[in-house]
């Protein structure tokens, strides 16, 4: 009896020992991010500059997968389902805290689904058209959208991302409803715009600010609180009397719940030291912004900014009526 209690112990201390070898070589293998958007968009742009970052802190490589659609619930969906052994993680923004208040059947939990990791940056956005648009400031191009309504078009990356979101804290600023134009991705948005098959949209200064210096659209305004130092002569929607359409684009990583603690700490460790780079700090100035404070770039920096937005846009989605199945 003594030597089976032995030799059961031996088994525990091995089984206990591997698992703890095993927390520590996290990670082994390359890691899978889960960008909800289509290639060339912003999220993607900045899931690909801290896979760059990130994957130098772990030494271990880490894959961009772009899984886009139905809002970025489909690849939300694929992360959530996904084995939490901290190989999968989710890059979203501020979409993600719209998914409980815009979809009626859900098929995940935001809240408790997910591990969070921390959050990464708050990006401003801004509002742009065409390059042939007549309006040659903010007043004129008010002036054009309330007579021209009918007509008018405004793409966005389907319901419930964060361009589409812009657009509806505008509309609902001044009063006035636009033909909306879905999209799988903001790239392809972002493509039908240059090419003037759409009038405006309304997108992150990381997108759109290459666009901007090129001449191939116009920029009318920034939704920041401040200005964008990329584009100083940009006024804020606050300057233009909308300070109501304020609105930045969060974007925070997460694994599936239940990914282990080790993993975790890895992870928001290494999230934490690219941010710290000079090449992302580099990156976000030239789109106006700087990455956040290391004390959110952590599992409960990200938490907490998640609980402020799910209270923040519930009211909003519901007063806009607007649901998707």
């Amino acid at each position: 009896m003594k030597r089976v209690f032995v030799h059961m112990l031996g088994m525990l201390a091995l089984v206990l020992g591997s698992a703890l070898v095993q927390a520590q070589e996290f990670p082994s293998k390359p890691i899978n991010l889960v960008v909800t958007a289509a290639p060339g968009g912003s999220l993607d742009v900045l899931a690909r500059l801290l896979a760059d970052g990130m994957g130098k802190a772990l030494k271990q490589r880490i894959i961009v997968q772009n899984i886009g659609g139905a809002g970025g619930t489909i690849g939300t969906l694929r992360v959530a389902t996904a084995p939490h052994d901290g190989y999968t993680i989710l890059i979203n923004n501020l979409a993600f805290a719209i998914y409980p208040s815009l979809y009626r059947q859900l098929p995940f939990n935001v809240v408790t689904d997910f591990e969070p990791i921390g959050l990464i940056v708050d990006v401003p956005m801004t509002i742009v058209a065409r390059k042939d648009l007549p309006a040659k400031d903010f007043k004129e191009m008010l002036g054009y959208i309330k007579t021209n309504k009918q007509k008018v078009t405004w793409a966005n990356s389907g319901l419930g991302g964060s361009m589409y979101l812009c657009g509806l804290l505008f509309m609902n600023a001044i009063g006035t409803e636009v033909t909306s134009v879905a999209y799988k991705g903001g790239g392809p948005a972002m493509n039908d715009l240059s090419g003037g098959h759409v009038d405006f949209l309304c997108d992150s200064v990381s997108v759109t600010l290459s666009h901007i210096k090129a001449g191939n659209i116009k920029v009318y305004g920034v939704s920041s609180k401040n200005r964008v130092t990329s584009l100083p002569d940009v006024p804020t929607l606050g300057e233009v009397g909308l300070p109501s359409s304020e609105i930045v684009v969060w974007n925070g990583l997460w694994a599936p719940k239940g990914t282990p603690l080790a993993a975790i700490d890895k992870l928001s460790a290494a999230l934490q030291q690219a941010l710290a780079s000079t090449l992302i700090k580099e990156r976000f100035a030239d789109f106006g912004s700087e990455p956040v404070a290391q004390d959110q770039a952590t599992p409960e920096g990200l938490r907490l900014r998640l609980k402020s937005e799910l209270d923040r846009w519930d009211p909003i989605i519901k007063k806009a009526g607007v649901y998707a199945d």
